[in-house]
């Protein structure tokens, strides 16, 4: 029972790490510039300098880079609280953890704190913004000394309509290059990053995802039910606590520096949920690897839909998510 348990966990990440790998090829040779698929090679190992090693080298390829980190960080976090709170709607910006740190990125852009500390501003003012909403969250759902999951969950969309209306009042008094900057930092964009943020975004999300590892074992006895969890010798209060953490790491970090990009952390990790079960000892990391291939995919195509011209890629999520997500609900396999 165990092997063939094993052979179908080893099945399911081959296939998923073939996707990606897939993806990644597709991401690389497609664009406003094709790149035929037998140079690929040679321009990423060879030397030497020519256009197309350039646009593969400075463009294509940390823009991949992002694409894995940022659609496997948003889908993580989206397993993790779905498995906190065993419910299948719940997603970053539905607990206002995105909220919180858009409200930071905002903040910002209008009073240019990356004028006196750098690129660094960006990661920061995220963080710092994810973080604001986890402690509000936390000391207002605090109900005789523990932590009610309903109370989170409404705390958290409150939060999330707050921050919204601070970020429409930003826009309403920022200056109109501030207001660019805002409008097309909210609709997400992998375009060109800075490599810095990259690294920083990288360090962090993978350190978030070797993290939340630990806590697969945990999340499978959430999945029965508080008391049967705390019963079975898990500690409810500081397990959610934790998560809650590590969500919202990984919710700042993207957020902060690919903007808003919808749907990822909501249809990824609950399709993976239905097709692979759910063991988090395989859901985690299937979610990673699925956010991962599904944020390059719709990347590829907010690149090439109307190419040259691109497309935001958080509108090319929020349309294939949103289809995805309406087909399932009138297919009801989503339990409300």
């Amino acid at each position: 029972m165990k092997n063939t348990r094993a052979i179908k966990y080893a099945a399911v990440l081959v296939i998923l790490l073939a996707v990606l790998a897939c993806a990644c090829l597709l991401s690389l040779c497609a664009g406003s510039a094709d790149i035929p698929f037998r140079d690929i090679p040679g321009l990423l190992f060879g030397g030497g300098e020519s256009i197309q090693r350039n646009i593969l080298m400075d463009i294509r390829l940390p823009r991949l880079i992002l694409g894995i980190l940022i659609g496997g960080a948003l889908s993580l976090a989206g397993a993790l609280l779905q498995g906190m709170f065993r419910n299948p709607l719940v997603e970053p910006y539905t607990l206002g953890i995105s909220g919180g740190a858009s409200l930071g990125i905002c903040l910002n852009i209008l009073f240019k704190w990356d004028h006196v500390l750098g690129v660094i501003a960006y990661p920061l003012a995220g963080f710092a913004g994810a973080a604001a909403v986890v402690l509000a969250v936390y000391f207002l759902s605090l109900n005789a000394g523990s932590l009610k999951t309903n109370h989170m969950l409404l705390t958290g969309v409150m939060i999330s309509f707050v921050s919204s209306s601070l970020i429409m009042l930003i826009m309403a008094i920022a200056r109109s290059d501030d207001i660019h900057t805002i409008v097309l930092w909210t609709m997400g964009s992998l375009d060109v990053p800075n490599m810095k943020l990259v690294k920083i975004a990288a360090a962090g999300i993978l350190a978030g995802l070797v993290a939340s590892l630990f806590f697969c074992l945990d999340l499978n006895a959430l999945a029965l039910g508080e008391e049967e969890a705390a019963s079975l010798g898990v500690n409810v209060d500081r397990t959610k606590k934790w998560l809650f953490v590590l969500a919202s790491l990984l919710t700042g970090l993207s957020v902060s520096v690919a903007g808003i990009i919808g749907f990822v952390g909501l249809i990824v990790p609950h399709l993976m949920r239905l097709v692979i079960g759910p063991d988090h000892r395989l859901l985690l990391i299937g979610s990673f690897l699925a956010g991962a291939s599904f944020l390059v995919l719709c990347d590829i195509a907010a690149r090439t839909v109307i190419a040259p011209l691109e497309l935001p890629v958080g509108v090319i999520t929020g349309i294939i998510g949103g289809t995805v997500f309406i087909y399932a609900l009138g297919k009801r396999q989503v339990t409300l």
